[in-house]
């Protein structure tokens, strides 16, 4: 019976899909088909132009000649003619059968469409703090994700790569730190509308970036847009009359952009001989550990996208396979992502289907966690095996042969990701479309580790082989319902915006390790097998989770643009989530307006021929933070030890959390003052944005007395953060000739944190400071202090000023500020003084693209200025009383502050001494390419060869492997000791179009 119900359905829907067509095809016989070429100024064919029937989704893209066919329904139809770069024109089709079009140069954009919350507006309608990045300013060779691609390309938007890690992903920051105990200060990202990251899809498939910077374009998101959007869109499926084949690929390699400078076999030989390290410590070999555990990789990566369809069905299809070996042997990421568009319209574009089906499968391994430190650590006469052909270890307290840490412990994880959603457009009259928008991802993750009965887990804790499992599994759906009416009302353009947003969560993970296995041949494919859970061991563990919850928002938004003049944009987000379950606020309301003045179409500036834009913006806008749990406003109790009752043990519950109804949103209320501008033909534009960012109600756990309190914290919205900052664009077209042209950019930001309070008449912190930061062992103890009026990013230490003639150090007394020797000096809390700032006070980028006929050249830079950071390997290899098989760097012998040699009685110590000036530049990304003439090669469209290099240069006085630390948190700028070094990536690769 389900059988036949299954036939029945879809033979009624194959019935539906051909009566539609069948009234479709009706209608098209009575079109009129019209033919032309588009070229630009120069008379060159413009390949890819895109021509629209106004009005409706009906259109088609230009050939590699320029040339196009097109079916209109009536003479009185208008076709639209767009490119990027260039000016949209609209023709009505009247008598003609064949129009030509030649563009003009749009240098500053203001007819491109850019994407923002729920829609899409004309550059020239912007009254927000927004930046779009096309493909042509990407960065180019072996990017990891997307986040590389727009690398200083965006003022105020700071994506770092700390790491060369190839599963690693880059780290995001729009304009400061909004958040003490906040879900995340990463921007929400937008892949099509539906939320990712920037892993979702593969870099090959993104057509533009919209990076929505301040609250008035932002606060449409309500609680996921405190730390700003980054509208991701892909490429999708065209009404193109014929189909298209890209294929692109590269090869590529990479070394170690810089190495630690740690004694080697003959410096410890050397040393021996002056009798500063005792013989035995001389083990006979003369190994490089960096070298042992490293290699030269491979990088490869294919993508290859197939497009095609008419104007009533088109398809897109693109699939990448991407193989990136990492510096660390056993290190690698393998992804295959494949992608699916689909678009078809129905009655003459009143309906519009879109289907996107998106797949990607990463398998990936990485040892990076402790590897760098024990390369460090391990002394460099260490054989990498003795005699007996076994592992060599040197039985030194937490350090270990790296080699066998590595060759003896298989450590992998394999993921997939399927999305799939859909978008319904109807158009039932003149400017009302609606929309319904429908996603339902998947990500499912298992992976683990095996430690052979040869690791050192064995020879050191006696586990006998020992086994991680690990799972989780995450469920999203999303449903968005809008309404837009779009009127034209003499001068008056009206258009108004309102909806309806549903996204859900559900994750679900689960671990276990077990120890003691009899073999070392099923690895933790058979975790059953190990003996440790039966026989009451304590190396082995269980454990479960899982989490669920909302998002529920209302929101709506109308834009008014009279005479092109006078432009306002004011949206309203109403929205609950189910963290907030059980408070008196469990929803949020987030307003934002902003205006523009174009200053251009003003009687006074109109006329003046040098002056092609200027266009004042102020917005002011509403967005909230999330909590990073749920029912944190209710009472909760949790599960204790055990206890022995009438003879038997007992699970207790006990009260885990203090209920605390009054908990609400983290509310950042941002005022943004900008301004547009474009002279001499467009040949210089740019931007110059000013924000102000009030964070109220910072969430922030308080001790509290019991009773009458559960337990002795509550979480609680009593603290306010500010962050102010500016940020500039430049851009300039120097030179631009038929084979000649050169053009620049240029962006700095800077960005200046307050904590205001933390306090109101119910709440009081125990500190007048905020501690942060590791030291990690043996030094422990907090790196960092924000203080209450401070700014993050405070680094906060001893501060040392000189050394003696015994290599001790002379320390600062922070109420005198008199030196203070060694022997003197107690090592309290209250001695500690602000030693630096991790947080850089100013960012530069700077992006140039030469083209010379057929040849191409662009190099990206950027630089980061006004830091410190704490050179953790530095504070623990440059002390000589650490154990004496410990490595240390060569600078541990030279003299300190040019005087005398760290004396080796001193313990390890975080001090003012290993703060470090943390500016640089950085020459990111250089890239030679070479286009090919392919106007006499049939089917081939285009080709183009280039070779390029990432992470080329730095230009710093850091000691350190690279100054690019980690900016996030309340513990900047901390350079660990422990990490996958950065890296020099070379990459050579092609580009065809049939």
């Amino acid at each position: 019976m389900k059988i036949m119900i299954n036939k029945l359905t879809l033979l009624l829907l194959c019935t539906l899909v051909l009566s539609i067509n069948h009234v479709q095809a009706n209608v098209l016989q009575q079109s009129i088909t019209i033919t032309g070429k588009v070229t630009d100024e120069f008379g060159e064919s413009v390949p890819s132009a895109t021509i629209m029937v106004k009005g409706t989704s009906v259109g088609v893209v230009s050939d590699i000649n320029g040339q196009y066919s097109i079916n209109v329904p009536n003479r009185d139809a208008v076709l639209v003619f767009s490119y990027i770069g260039f000016i949209t024109q609209e023709v009505v089709v009247g008598n003609q059968r064949e129009i030509n079009v030649t563009f003009s140069e749009d240098l500053i954009g203001l007819e491109e469409v850019v994407v923002i919350g729920y829609g899409s507006i004309r550059t020239a309608d912007i009254t927000s703090a927004v930046v779009s990045v096309k493909p042509e300013s990407y960065i180019q060779g072996s990017v990891r994700d997307v986040g590389q691609l727009i690398q200083g390309k965006v003022a105020g938007l700071i994506i770092n790569t700390t790491s060369g890690n190839p599963s690693g992903s880059s780290s995001i920051r729009l304009r400061g730190n909004t958040t003490l105990h906040g879900t995340s200060t990463n921007p929400l990202i937008l892949i099509d509308g539906v939320p990712g990251d920037f892993s979702t899809v593969s870099p090959n498939d993104i057509e533009s970036i919209d990076v929505l910077k301040d609250g008035s374009a932002a606060a449409i998101y309500g609680t996921r847009g405190t730390n700003g959007v980054i509208i991701i869109t892909t490429k999708r499926a065209s009404a193109d009359i014929r189909s298209r084949v890209d294929y692109s690929s590269y090869l590529g390699t990479q070394s170690i952009r810089k190495r630690t400078e740690l004694l080697d076999a003959n410096d410890y030989r050397r040393l021996i001989a002056e009798g500063v390290i005792g013989k035995s410590h001389d083990y006979g070999g003369d190994t490089d550990w960096l070298d042992e555990i490293s290699r030269t990789p491979l990088i490869q990566n294919h993508n290859l996208t197939i497009r095609g369809g008419n104007q009533q069905t088109n398809y897109l299809l693109s699939m990448m396979y991407n193989n990136s070996e990492g510096i660390f042997k056993k290190s690698y990421r393998e992804r295959f992502n494949i992608r699916a568009d689909m678009n078809h319209n129905m009655f003459d574009g009143l309906l519009q289907l879109n289907i996107g089906i998106l797949s990607r499968n990463d398998n990936s391994s990485s040892f990076s966690n402790g590897i760098f430190r024990l390369v460090n650590q391990y002394h460099p006469t260490i054989p990498v095996k003795d005699e007996n052909g076994k592992w060599f270890e040197a039985g030194i307290f937490e350090v270990e042969n790296p080699v066998a840490r590595i060759m003896e412990q298989d450590n992998s994880s394999s993921s997939l990701f399927n999305r799939i959603n859909g978008t319904i457009t109807l158009n039932p009259i003149e400017g009302l479309s609606l929309k319904a928008l429908l996603s339902w991802s998947k990500y499912h993750q298992h992976g683990g580790s095996y430690e052979t009965h040869n690791h050192i887990s064995t020879v050191r804790n006696g586990r006998n082989g020992s086994a991680w499992l690990d799972a989780r599994q995450n469920v999203e759906r999303l449903i968005n319902l809008t309404a837009e009416y779009r009127k034209n009302i003499g001068d008056h353009n009206f258009t108004l915006l309102g909806g309806y947003s549903y996204e859900d969560f559900d994750g679900m993970s689960h671990s276990m390790n077990n120890t003691d296995f009899p073999t070392d041949i099923f690895g933790r494919h058979n975790i059953g097998l190990a003996q440790a859970i039966n026989r009451g061991s304590t190396f082995w563990s269980m454990g479960s989770n899982r989490s669920i919850t909302n998002l529920i928002g209302f929101f709506g938004r109308v834009n008014y643009n009279y005479k092109d003049r006078y432009i306002l944009m004011a949206s309203l987000r109403h929205e609950g989530a189910s963290q907030l379950w059980g408070t008196k606020n469990p929803w949020g309301t987030f307003p934002s307006i902003s205006l523009g003045w174009r200053l251009k179409e003003e009687s006074f500036l109109r006329d003046v021929s040098y002056v092609n834009e200027m266009k004042l913006r102020a917005g002011y806008g509403v967005t909230g933070t999330q909590p990073n749990s749920s029912f944190l406003g209710v009472a909760t109790l949790g599960y204790s030890g055990a206890v022995y009752t009438d003879g038997e043990w007992m699970q207790t519950l006990v009260p885990s959390r203090n209920p605390n109804p009054y908990l609400r949103w983290e509310e950042k209320k941002e005022t943004n003052i900008g301004l547009d501008y474009a002279f001499f033909r467009s040949r210089i534009s740019g931007s110059i944005d000013y924000y102000n960012r009030v964070i109220d109600g910072l969430l922030y756990d308080y001790t509290v007395p019991v009773p009458p309190n559960l337990v002795n914290t509550t979480r609680a919205n009593v603290g306010k953060m500010k962050n102010n900052g500016i940020e500039l664009l430049l851009r300039g077209i120097p030179v631009k000739t038929k084979d000649f042209e050169w053009s620049a950019d240029l962006n700095f930001s800077t960005n200046k944190n307050k904590l205001v309070t933390l306090s109101d008449d119910l709440y009081e912190p125990q500190n007048s400071y905020i501690t942060a930061g590791d030291a990690q062992i043996p030094i422990y103890g907090p790196t960092h202090r924000l203080d209450i009026g401070g700014k993050i990013g405070n680094f906060w230490g001893y501060k040392v000023i000189d050394i003696d003639n015994d290599g001790k150090w002379i320390y600062e007394d922070p109420s005198t500020g008199n030196p203070v020797p060694y022997d003197d000096f107690a090592k309290v809390d209250e001695n500690k003084m602000i030693i630096g700032n991790g947080l850089p006070k100013y960012y530069l980028g700077w992006n140039n693209y030469v083209r010379f006929k057929n040849f191409d050249f662009s190099v990206s830079m950027r630089g980061a200025f006004g830091y410190e950071i704490l050179n953790f390997a530095r504070m623990y290899y440059e002390n000589t009383k650490t154990h004496q098989q410990y490595n240390r760097l060569k600078s541990a012998y030279d003299p300190v502050f040019g005087k005398a040699v760290l004396n080796n009685d001193l313990d390890l110590e975080y001090n003012s001494y290993f703060i470090e000036k943390g500016d640089h530049w950085k020459i990111d990304n250089i890239t030679l390419g070479y286009t090919f003439n392919t106007e006499n090669i049939k089917y081939l469209n285009s080709a183009r060869i280039y070779a390029s290099t990432l992470n080329t240069f730095v230009i710093t006085k850091y000691k350190g492997i690279d100054p690019e630390v980690s900016a996030s948190g309340l513990a900047p700028g901390n350079d660990s000791r422990d990490k996958y070094p950065t890296v020099r990536t070379f990459t050579i690769g092609i580009n065809l179009s049939f």
